[in-house]
């Protein structure tokens, strides 16, 4: 590892410190202190032809259909919890009063249990020329804005309260200002004066209304922060920090109204098990074992959790869908002996890979970027012995990336199973005869790629490998499993040591912890000085590699000014005549969009340099290199192509996107610098990593790891955080999340013995 000399300059001008945690990275965030992301936050569709994000946002819609279905067919009471007090004591009477019909029924969740096999659902196929829907009406965003203005809120959000509330948003508004906290990016302040200046003094905090309306922001942001629910006391807490006066009270309300659900998850056992009654083993006291059970299980302590009915229902019918995918049997695709042979054929742990999907529905695969060729092989066996497979990346860059993997290994390979027949074939087209296919997760559940789907709305596959899994949140998850068509195999393969998801959810390190299914860990390390410092980095070290050829260069710097002169000098001179990248194939990570050294101030002094305009269309110009977030927690990168009336045209991955113009400001960034979750799933051939002075609270193992793995060839590191970086590194771990799938699978998926 090279260090460079920090260069002698002018300090820029700085900015106010703040925004300094990535904010695409919610595991950092508090359900109180939330930070806005609105690049990241979700598209409603307008009036447009279907593009991949509207039809992604139909199949998500129709799964939630398909979930309130199922919820109506289970309207069974919850188990006792057990010995309760207190709080919890209280949410428990509250459930028990609206299920005996004292107070409006609402819906409130059973004690985990298998869950049934549902209908896969309907296909969704887009068709080119459909429109999805008409974006709001003039007239509905010409009384919002109205509204907004008498309040004194930002009329810029009229178009987005105007998606959020539909065709009444404006009375809606007038008769509840606090329901301007669903729009994104608003916080409880903001809706405060919003309401005084609308209700006077009939505004204040213990309003019905504002209760409900906090609580239910609160949990929006808990799931932006990752947890699928909230432990009561949190909640509770959260509220308190807002100003509600009773915030017991406004928890059970909002369970009686059915805003939320509550649940009672049991937790591990700490001390020795209960003694038990001589001859109760057996029967001998006249009672049944069952009895016993259940007489230990009321002992047993719980917690009390309180959730959105989305993500608890998608988690639990992610835990449905994978219990039923271990449990089925896979079709074989040809006799164990071929299976066998090609698992001879391969080798090593890709040789163990494909003999553990040869047998289970199930299996997890964990490596970094050279383990890909493992879920190859594999794909090339399956598809060898006659199956249809297909692998699905995050990003249209990972899908490159691996279909470029894949037909290289397949034009050279000739052994047993290998579909040596398919050289030359385009693998990120239709599966078949040319070979498997590749497609990105979202293109896969909208059906604007892949293999479509059978009658029963199921995809026609045998075999589907979902690449980067630990960017999984339990929506797509759950939209996975639930399209899997009985006996098809699923692996899921991703290195466990980048972040996780930007969604809810912790779904791969949360199986990887269930040990329900078999996990298969590549022995392929990642090559040269950038593998060793991203390996030494994965297990708690940050170590000082040989870099002959400056794959790792540290370069210095004493305050925010001085980072970002030395990062553009890096992109616009010295990466491009010193490695040979060009600055179009280089990029930049920083930890936040904000502050000094964010992406808005590296993206604007970038721009100056590399594609200077005067920005006429929402600070865009021609050339420019943005990120497109279609929706929450995706990035795609691309270009501006030109505006006009329609919008801005962009271009993303090959393929034409245009963002009505007032759709712009809250779904495209400049692209020149992301934050780490942006860029994950993605590689350049050169990164530059910034970390400046005001970072230090923002880092962690998880972010470093991935921010440095994005670099194939060269990575420069922007050092202004001196020993806060191997601390990160050594000592801060990911920040824990409250999820619910490892209670949900217990019973489902029983760990295997030992």
């Amino acid at each position: 590892m090279s260090t460079e000399p920090p260069e002698t300059t002018e300090n820029a001008e700085p900015g106010t410190p703040g925004e300094a945690s990535d904010t695409a990275d919610a595991s950092s965030k508090t359900p109180a202190e939330p930070e806005s992301a609105a690049a990241e936050g979700e598209q409603a569709p307008g009036a447009r032809q279907v593009s991949e994000a509207e039809a992604e946002l139909l199949a998500q819609r129709a799964e939630r259909e398909r979930i309130e279905r199922r919820k109506a067919e289970r309207q069974e009471p919850i188990a006792a919890g057990g010995k309760l007090s207190g709080t919890a004591a209280d949410l428990l009477a509250a459930v028990r009063a609206v299920e005996s019909g004292e107070k409006p029924a609402a819906a409130v969740s059973e004690e985990s249990r298998p869950a049934p096999r549902r209908p896969a659902p309907e296909p969704v196929r887009p068709a080119p020329p459909a429109a999805v829907g008409p974006a709001p009406a003039p007239g509905v965003v010409a009384a919002v804005r109205e509204v907004l203005a008498r309040g004194g809120a930002p009329e810029g959000l009229a178009v987005r309260a105007a998606d959020v509330l539909g065709e009444e948003a404006a009375q809606a508004l007038r008769d509840d200002p606090w329901l301007l906290l669903r729009v994104t990016g608003v916080r409880p302040e903001q809706a405060d004066g919003f309401a005084r200046a609308l209700l006077g003094g009939g505004a204040g905090p213990d309003d019905g209304r504002r209760e409900r309306a906090v609580t239910g922001w609160l949990l929006e942001q808990a799931a932006e922060a990752g947890h699928t629910a909230l432990e009561m006391s949190a909640l509770t807490a959260a509220l308190a920090r807002q100003g509600i006066p009773d915030a017991e009270e406004a928890v059970r309300t909002a369970i009686s109204d059915g805003d939320v659900l509550v649940f009672q998850d049991p937790l591990p056992r700490t001390g020795p098990p209960a003694p038990q009654r001589a001859g109760a083993a057996h029967g001998e006291d006249g009672t049944d074992d069952a009895e016993d059970a259940e007489d230990a299980d009321e002992e047993r302590p719980v917690r009390v959790l309180v959730g959105l009915e989305r993500y608890a229902m998608a988690e639990e019918s992610l835990a449905g869908g994978l219990a039923r995918l271990v449990d089925s049997s896979p079709e074989q695709g040809g006799p164990g002996t071929e299976w066998e042979r090609a698992a001879a054929s391969a080798g090593g742990s890709a040789g163990e890979l494909i003999r553990a999907v040869a047998g289970h529905g199930l299996v997890l695969h964990t490596g970094g970027e050279a383990s890909l060729a493992e879920p190859a092989a594999l794909l090339r066996a399956a598809h060898g012995l006659g199956l249809r497979a297909w692998a699905a990346a995050h990003t249209p860059v990972g899908r490159t990336r691996f279909a470029a993997l894949l037909e290289a290994a397949t034009a050279g390979d000739t052994g047993p199973g290998s579909g040596a027949a398919d050289t030359g074939a385009d693998v990120a087209g239709e599966a078949g005869a040319e070979g498997p296919g590749v497609a990105t997760v979202a293109g896969l559940l909208s059906g604007a790629e892949g293999p479509g789907r059978d009658a029963d709305g199921a995809l026609l596959l045998d075999l589907l490998v979902v690449l980067d899994a630990p960017r999984l949140d339990v929506e797509a998850a759950a939209l996975v499993t639930e399209s899997l068509p009985d006996g098809a195999r699923l692996l899921l393969a991703g290195d466990p040591g980048v972040l996780w998801s930007a969604g809810p959810g912790r779904v791969f390190a949360d199986l990887l912890a269930a040990r329900a299914c078999p996990q298969v860990s590549s022995r392929r390390p990642d090559p040269g000085p950038l593998g060793e410092l991203v390996s030494g980095i994965g297990v708690g070290e940050l170590n000082q590699v040989a870099a002959p050829g400056r794959e790792v260069v540290i370069v210095p710097v004493r305050d925010p000014g001085e980072a970002v002169h030395r990062t553009v000098q890096l992109v616009v001179d010295s990466v491009p005549r010193a490695i040979g990248v060009p600055a179009e194939e280089t990029q930049v990570i920083t930890p936040g969009h904000g502050g000094a050294v964010g992406t808005r101030a590296l993206n604007a002094a970038l721009k100056e340099r590399l594609n200077p305009g005067p920005g006429r269309f929402g600070g865009f110009d021609p050339g420019d290199r943005i990120a497109y977030s279609p929706a929450r927690g995706r990035t795609v990168p691309g270009r501006v192509v030109k505006a006009d009336a329609d919008g801005l045209h962009l271009s993303c991955a090959g393929e034409a996107v245009v963002v009505p113009q007032e759709r712009v400001e809250q779904s495209v960034r400049h692209g020149w610098a992301l934050t780490a979750h942006q860029a994950a799933g993605d590689r350049w051939p050169a990164v530059v990593v910034v970390l400046p002075g005001d970072a230090v609270r923002a880092l962690s193992r998880p972010w470093v790891y991935t921010a440095f793995s994005r670099a194939d060839r060269h990575l420069s590191v922007v050092h202004g955080v001196e020993q806060a970086l191997p601390r990160a590194v050594a000592e801060v771990a990911a920040k824990p999340r409250t999820t619910r799938l490892p209670v949900l699978l217990a019973p489902q998926v029983p760990a295997p013995a030992g």
